[in-house]
């Protein structure tokens, strides 16, 4: 079963940048769907981008040309490229893949947006 670890969150201003890691146990390459999701205190866990193994991408509309989803097979890592943040991005932001019908979860790093 794949693990994966996320990092880069932190505290931001409005309109600047953060850039997020996944970095996955194994070969992301035969991971069928990697996704980013976010979940602010108080409200539901919702879903902010997805990469599939062809390599094609699908954002939220929130996050439609704000954020880039990228990947780095090499380094068995993916990443999500935060700009022009919002204070409403601030939330926990979890990495999931799906690989043969088991779903797996990151930890979740912390991206704080302050007015």
């Amino acid at each position: 079963q794949v693990q994966l670890v996320e990092s880069g969150g932190g505290l931001v201003q409005a309109g600047g940048s953060l850039r997020l890691s996944c970095a996955a146990s194994g070969s992301i390459s035969s991971i069928n769907v990697m996704g980013w999701y976010r979940q602010a205190p108080g409200k539901q866990r919702e879903w902010v981008a997805h990469m599939n193994s062809d390599g094609r991408t699908f954002y939220a509309d929130s996050a439609k040309g704000r954020f880039t989803f990228s990947r780095d097979n090499a380094k068995n890592t993916v990443y999500l490229q935060m700009n022009s943040l919002k204070p409403e991005d601030t939330a926990k932001y979890y990495c999931n893949a799906m690989k043969s019908g088991i779903e797996t979860w990151g930890q979740g790093t912390q991206v704080t947006v302050s007015s």
